[in-house]
């Protein structure tokens, strides 16, 4: 499918049962919660969604069970995180195979490419596919930064269309933004700055604790794209607390112990994540059950 990157587009969660299976009737669960809010697009087997311990064959399973139960009504998007060139190109086949309408691409992981490396990698999963493709950039987690000035190299590969920007540099957004105009289209991939990337012009939010709270994050950008950006900031303002769990080391079980708490995930994580349990557990706990009793009401 034509699709636009613009909009919410969640990094699902990737549910799982207590002996370790993946957990379709949630997944289907947040999903349909993500179409109820109207978001924009999804992406598998993100960071958020596990893609360090997933199997191929469970991301399989998670995109194609997407691509049949949304039935063209958003773009299903998968992410490529790979140690190697080869095996990136594998899986982007894979992902077309399996009837995703685009890719997310991380730099190689383990390996810390060098500027020509990495826009060698890039280049090279781009041009074996026809999907378009969404550069992921998070120096900070992954220590690969794909700076502006990079993209230099990449304008001639007409389906590498949009970038993450994780940099946690709001300024990034203005330099590509001046550099390129809208060659690129950016979406802010820390929920932190997402009001104010959107507020200087991204062009959409690939959102973590959506998978928790998709009305309150739709909300967010419905309403800054109406220009109501008081109302947006008194939503953001009360979400902050809650966003602030997705900067931390253990995003993962804080985001699926809030998604738990809003009935829509469970929380059970792939060894070696571990469960929270104790302390860390009670005052994560404290922050999404205060968020929860004061959740904002939507009046749009």
């Amino acid at each position: 499918m034509s699709f636009e990157w613009k909009g919410i587009f969640p990094a699902l969660l990737t549910p799982f049962t207590k002996d370790d299976e993946l957990d379709i009737p949630m997944f289907e669960k947040n999903l349909q919660a993500q179409l109820e809010a109207v978001v924009h697009g999804i992406i598998i087997g993100g960071s958020l969604g596990e893609a360090s311990t997933i199997t191929e064959k469970e991301k399989e399973e998670l995109t194609e069970f997407s691509v049949e139960y949304l039935n063209g009504k958003i773009p299903v998007i998968v992410n490529i995180a790979e140690s190697t060139t080869k095996e990136a190109v594998r899986q982007a086949a894979n992902a077309k195979k399996w009837g995703a309408d685009g890719l997310m691409l991380l730099p190689p992981m383990r390996y810390k490419t060098d500027d020509r490396e990495t826009i060698t990698y890039f280049k090279a999963v781009a041009r074996s596919t026809e999907l378009p493709v969404m550069i992921y950039n998070n120096p900070v987690d992954y220590k690969i930064d794909t700076r502006p000035e990079l993209f230099d190299e990449l304008v001639d590969c007409v389906n590498i269309t949009a970038l993450k920007e994780s940099s946690r540099d709001v300024t990034n957004l203005t330099r590509m933004k001046n550099r390129f105009g809208d060659r690129f289209k950016i979406l802010c991939g820390v929920d932190t700055l997402a009001m104010e990337e959107l507020c200087l012009g991204a062009d959409g939010w690939v959102a973590g604790l959506v998978c928790a709270f998709p009305n309150e994050t739709a909300a967010i950008y419905n309403l800054v794209k109406a220009g109501k950006i008081e109302d947006a900031i008194n939503i953001y303002r009360w979400f902050m607390p809650l966003l602030e769990l997705d900067i931390h080391p253990k995003l993962v079980q804080y985001i699926k112990l809030a998604a738990s708490q809003t009935g829509i995930s469970n929380e059970y994580v792939r060894a070696p994540r571990l469960v929270l349990e104790g302390e860390e557990r009670e005052r994560i706990l404290k922050v999404i059950n205060e968020g929860i009793a004061k959740r904002p009401r939507l009046d749009i």
